[in-house]
């Protein structure tokens, strides 16, 4: 019989071969950047809470990573005899082994302690499939004879600023649970007794992927799952923007898998244009309407990008949870007589990025003249926010602000090939233009979540010199690459380069 654990249940909570798959052929995951980014998360929040929960008193924390089982277990049953905080407590029951973020003892009589659940979790907002992870934990508590006074998840409250100095008090919100875990032993019985079964079962279950390999979570299997089956030539994947509930409706039956089994009527004009163009194999350019578009923003101009990071837990005082904070600019300019300049700015000094950042950007950038960027929403909140921390260079950042123009939308307006499969990434749209440059020949960073993972690992002391200089020349090609992208477009969509 194969052991099973909380996330082996919750696996099976998704998809059954999921949970089969974790068991015979772990090997064949594949977990993405954020996977790994929201583990690594999970874990820091982790040791904050045990600040805010047990702060100066005496407590036990089980190293799960370090101690088998069986020990583990003896640890945590010791700790409850003691009736102290007791932080990744393990318990077993009901033919499986759990591990709990916090038990936390309540007032009760000597000798008879009762104690409250705490799951703790990264997420801002209390998902749906929080009360089943909740739930496995409360039976399998129950069966090992603890007795529970309720059961909560705690998450992080976004609004919450930090004020420093390590007082994270305020960082988590808790949400009862209790009155749905604790109803729901007939069912989790039910769940535990089907894992069981399905670990057990010589032959991988099949099941044809959909809608569920997304949810609650991306499985990390799917691309194993994808491969055994017969691939669409032209995904119905590559739409985009669906929104409507009739398209909704018909790509959610398993036999629409080609854009070619979508009827137009359901189509918006972009979807028709991304369903038309993928087909035949050609590429849509709205020649004199781009240009139209360009026309009010002339040169000079400048075209500019942020790297940022964001936190799950804040870092420097002032900031909240999640909150984008640019480390890194790029900033090519083009003069009036098209003349090509660029600046650029990294800070891996681990210090709070803002106030050198604001200070370098303000000093590069012209008064006046159009600021392109890709997906406007991202740079303006940076230098809203960038305003709000230094109010010293509050007016030159808001002005900047104004300036912005949004390349984005003109694009998607005016220009689609084949290559970019219904996505408008400057890193879909540049290699489908004549002469542009894929993001694959950069060596060392080639997306924005692996700028946030090489900026981390930047500013670790423990990183060598040698290695920060590295990690330093990929972070600026990588950014830079962004901003020339950036220009290219521009010349594409205004006619310098012919497509």
């Amino acid at each position: 019989m194969h052991p099973l654990s909380k996330s082996r249940v919750m696996a099976l909570r998704q998809c059954p071969r999921r949970l089969w798959l974790e068991v015979h052929h772990p090997e064949l995951r594949q977990d993405s950047p954020l996977a790994a980014m929201v583990m690594r998360n999970g874990r820091r929040l982790g040791r904050i809470a045990r600040l805010i929960y047990a702060p100066g008193v005496d407590s036990v924390t089980i190293d799960r990573d370090h101690v088998g089982g069986e020990d583990a277990e003896t640890q945590t049953r010791a700790a409850l005899a003691r009736g102290v905080p007791v932080f990744e407590a393990c318990l077993r029951g009901a033919r499986m082994q759990v591990f709990v973020d916090a038990l936390l003892p309540v007032d009760s009589p000597p000798g008879q302690t009762r104690w409250r659940l705490v799951e703790i979790k990264s997420t801002t907002s209390v998902r749906s499939h929080f009360g089943d992870d909740v739930a496995i934990q409360v039976h399998v508590a129950r069966a090992a004879g603890i007795e529970l006074v309720s059961a909560a998840v705690a998450t992080v409250d976004s609004r919450w600023c930090y004020p420093g100095s390590g007082d994270y008090k305020g960082l988590l919100v808790e949400s009862d649970l209790s009155p749905v875990a604790f109803a729901a032993d007939e069912p989790v019985g039910d769940w535990i007794a089907q894992a069981s079964a399905i670990a057990d079962a010589p032959d991988e279950p099949i099941r044809a992927t959909g809608r569920h390999c997304r949810r609650p979570h991306e499985c990390g299997f799917l691309a194993h799952c994808r491969s055994g089956e017969a691939q669409a030539r032209f995904p119905v994947q590559w739409l985009p923007q669906v929104q409507t509930k009739r398209l909704r409706s018909h790509l959610a039956d398993p036999s629409c898998r080609d854009l070619r089994d979508v009827p137009d009527e359901l189509l918006d004009p972009l979807q028709q244009r991304v369903k038309r163009h993928t087909i035949t194999g050609t590429t849509y350019f709205d020649a004199d309407g781009a240009r139209a578009a360009l026309e009010p923003h002339p040169l000079p101009a400048a075209f500019l990008d942020f790297e940022s990071i964001a936190p799950a837990i804040p870092v420097w005082a002032g900031t909240r949870p999640y909150q984008q904070i640019p480390f890194q600019f790029s900033l090519h300019r083009l003069g009036a007589d098209g003349s090509e300049s660029h600046e650029a700015f990294l800070d891996l000094s681990g210090d709070d990025p803002r106030p050198a950042i604001a200070h370098a950007l303000v000093g590069a950038c012209a008064d006046s003249g159009p600021v392109f960027v890709w997906n406007r929403s991202f740079e303006s909140r940076c230098l809203r926010d960038l305003a709000v921390a230094v109010p010293a260079l509050a007016s030159p950042l808001r002005a900047l602000d104004a300036r912005l123009v949004d390349l984005l939308p003109i694009v998607r307006r005016h220009w689609y090939a084949p290559s970019q499969r219904g996505s408008w990434s400057i890193k879909d749209v540049l290699p489908s233009m004549p002469g542009g440059i894929d993001y694959g020949t950069l060596d060392g960073v080639h997306s924005g979540s692996e700028a946030q993972e090489a900026w981390l690992e930047a500013v670790d002391p423990a990183t060598t010199e040698s290695r920060r200089a590295a990690i330093e020349a990929s972070l600026l090609d990588y950014c830079r690459l962004d901003t020339a992208a950036m220009v290219h477009v521009w010349r594409v969509l205004g006619g310098e380069t012919r497509a």
